[in-house]
């Protein structure tokens, strides 16, 4: 069953909710006046085993819409977990309060959906929320991928919409192949892009569609290495794939200068890793990325920049020093960011706003 929003929340609800929350954010941890604040934590919801896997949207009106799995019987990822929802909060001030949680895919007993990621379409307005799906009931071990669409800056969303067929190669019968959390993005000329992990190829592939979404196909040229990633377009229009490689330590980067048709790949050394998703994001002509800054271990959350698309990294901002892992990042109003990251042993999903008067 999909939990629509079509019921609205009543204001009186919201700052229920956001009260205790804004309390515990308060006293809890501020890196360098950094406040943040944890939307999903564990004792959130009775029942839930714990939260993971971040994603963050900017909607066309300013909200703020922050995802994530909720997994209920256990921590276990989908291709084991035979019960995960996807839920959301929006903010409407800038990330300063939200709206209670809300479960907005939610299947029957044995159906799982996970890793949530978001496009906004700029020439539209509407909010894409992908995930991955699993039927552990009659199809157990076979990813399929679908997203549900808001028209209302994610206060409703439709029905989900499969599009599986649409870009599976020929011979992929049951890989261990998904739609990378956290987000994709839109070209200039309005073409929507995200990226698939194969694992088993040590491969990321690029999906793209020229019609906001209504269709989908495969750029069929593997990225190799490559695993989770992200993709945007540059200031001059080149497309860049960053993305994890587990056991390089480091970052690699794929780009192409004739969408998508060939690729240059090169090892980012400046950019140590230990094999996580991470943030990607262009805010005018810088290039903005959230990773884990050391070679092996999940901790030390950093933001850094470029501003020659992405051949040196000269801004850095440590976010949190402790454990953490994945992150989804989105450009806000007046120069900000936004940026949504798991922390402590995967315990939280925390937002923090970042000022544009630390990004100089």
């Amino acid at each position: 069953m999909i939990r629509g929003a079509h019921h609205h929340i009543r204001r009186k609800l919201i700052l229920l909710w956001c009260l205790p929350l804004l309390a515990f954010s308060v006293e809890g941890v501020k890196t360098e006046q950094l406040l943040l604040i944890d939307l999903f934590y564990n004792g959130l919801k009775s029942g839930v085993a714990c939260y993971r896997i971040p994603a963050l949207a900017s909607a066309m009106d300013g909200s703020l819409i922050a995802a994530a799995d909720e997994r209920i019987p256990s921590c276990a990822d989908l291709g084991t977990n035979p019960n995960v929802n996807i839920v959301l909060r929006r903010s409407t001030d800038g990330g300063n309060t939200w709206e209670a949680p809300k479960v907005v895919v939610d299947f029957e007993e044995g159906i799982s959906a996970s890793d949530p990621s978001f496009i906004t379409d700029g020439q539209n307005g509407d909010v894409l929320l992908f995930y991955n799906y699993m039927d552990h009931v009659r199809r157990r071990g076979v990813y399929r991928f679908q997203f549900i669409r808001s028209s209302d800056h994610g206060i409703t969303w439709s029905k989900p919409i499969d599009f599986t067929d649409q870009i599976m190669r020929q011979g992929w019968q049951k890989p261990f192949l998904f739609i990378t959390s956290g987000n994709g993005t839109q070209t200039k000329d309005g073409k929507l892009l995200h990226t698939l992990a194969h694992v088993g190829e040590k491969a990321a592939y690029v999906i793209i569609s020229a019609d906001h979404g209504k269709s989908w196909k495969l750029i069929d040229r593997p990225l190799v290495p490559g695993d989770e990633s992200r993709v945007v377009e540059l200031s001059d229009g080149q497309w860049m794939v960053n993305t994890r490689v587990n056991g390089a330590a480091k970052r690699y980067t794929h780009t192409s200068a004739d969408a998508g048709n060939s690729w240059v790949t090169a090892p980012v050394d400046v950019l140590q890793d230990p094999g996580c998703n991470a943030g990607l994001v262009v805010s005018g002509a810088r290039l903005y990325f959230s990773h884990l800054s050391t070679p092996k271990e999940r901790k030390n959350l950093t933001l850094k920049w470029s501003d020659n698309l992405g051949k040196t990294w000269d801004g850095n901002l440590t976010i949190y020093e402790g454990s953490s892992a994945y992150s989804s990042l989105v450009p806000m109003a007046g120069g900000n960011l936004g940026l949504l990251f798991e922390r402590d042993d995967y315990t939280k999903i925390t937002f923090v706003k970042i000022p544009s008067a630390r990004l100089r």
